[in-house]
């Protein structure tokens, strides 16, 4: 009887992509662009750092990748809160608003992400081009689910960006005047 082989399966290119771009957002997110390690993401994607740039061209062009799938993440969450809000009959942009903190306490690395790329952006245009799309794509998002009005929108954004911040720097374990104040804004865009 002949012995068989076992076959392999091999990866598509893009089956590939996805992989380097799920090892990198953990270590985008730890060490931010600058200093994110092309070598360590290829370690924990296991392939050679020359396939992650016959992959991705750049690291830029790799971390403008890790953006948009944290802002897939985003408008994932988004959809799905806007949609059981109508279900339910509850504001569609408070429960957007609720869903994506649950999601950044969650998910840090999207948190992270959302924040690296915005100081990448100020020296590498390609970065700048993906952060502007994920701000662009979030905005149309949450204005066609919620049908908010421009000023609702602008609070909206505004304090989902200070909740960011305070999320990111762990203000809710500071008990000061100063953080007392910017954590409780929390919900209040939702409420206009």
């Amino acid at each position: 009887m002949a012995s068989r082989t076992p076959t392999r399966t091999l990866s598509t290119a893009e089956e590939r992509r996805e992989t380097v771009i799920a090892a990198a957002i953990p270590i985008f997110a730890a060490r931010g662009y600058d200093a994110g390690s092309t070598m360590e993401i290829a370690k924990a994607a296991g392939i050679s750092q020359a396939y992650v740039f016959r992959l991705f061209p750049t690291k830029a062009e790799l971390f403008a990748a890790v953006v948009g799938a944290a802002s897939d993440r985003m408008q994932d969450a988004i959809r799905e809160a806007g949609a059981r809000a109508r279900g339910e009959g509850h504001s569609r942009l408070e429960s957007m608003g609720t869903v994506l903190d649950e999601l950044t306490e969650r998910d840090r690395d999207v948190l992270l992400i959302q924040l690296h790329s915005q100081v990448a952006a100020g020296h590498e245009p390609l970065i700048r081009d993906a952060a502007r799309r994920c701000f662009r794509d979030l905005y149309e998002l949450v204005e066609r689910e919620s049908g908010a009005s421009e000023e609702e929108l602008r609070s909206w954004f505004a304090i989902g960006m200070l909740n960011n911040v305070m999320a990111a720097i762990d203000a809710d374990q500071v008990d000061e005047p100063w953080a007392n104040t910017l954590t409780s804004l929390t919900g209040s865009a939702e409420d206009s």
